[in-house]
């Protein structure tokens, strides 16, 4: 009977007592180095924003609302805060695709109501971080808008 990696218990200890080194024989790759981490982070970026429209929305949309925010001189708080909303939407929209990526690869072509379920709900979180982050760039952002184009129609 071949081995199924769910049925195995992970070895912590690699067979020895007192190590607390991790057996990561069946992961694909194990990064050497924190550069190396790096590199494949954002290896997951460039990837979600070469394969993914609404990552690369999600992008130019932050953007316009950073710039905006320094154009209309918010305090750097504000400035944090909307920044900090864009960062969980582009967070979400990376975890959406990597969901519907291991979702795809489970069920490859077939239908199956529960891969339905986790792709639309990991589908909501990207929304709802994007509701919030519009609610949130509003409340800050469009006060001192109104202000700066009130004289242009008085």
């Amino acid at each position: 009977m071949p081995s199924d990696i769910t049925t195995q218990t992970p070895n912590y200890t690699n067979g020895k007592v007192g190590s607390s080194k991790p057996d990561r024989t069946l992961s694909w790759q194990v990064a050497s180095s924190l550069l190396v981490s790096f590199k494949y982070a954002w290896a997951g970026v460039s990837y979600a924003f070469q394969t993914q429209r609404n990552f690369r929305v999600h992008v130019i949309i932050g953007s316009l609302a950073v710039g905006l925010a320094l154009f209309l001189r918010l305090n750097s708080v504000e400035i944090a805060v909307i920044g900090l909303t864009i960062g969980a939407v582009l967070a979400m929209e990376l975890l959406n695709t990597a969901i519907e990526s291991v979702v795809d690869l489970t069920v490859k072509q077939t239908y199956h109501e529960l891969a339905r379920i986790a792709k639309d709900c990991a589908a909501a979180a990207v929304l709802i971080s994007a509701l919030v982050a519009i609610l949130v760039a509003g409340f800050l952002i469009l006060p001192k808008l109104w202000l700066y184009l009130l004289p242009l129609f008085s």
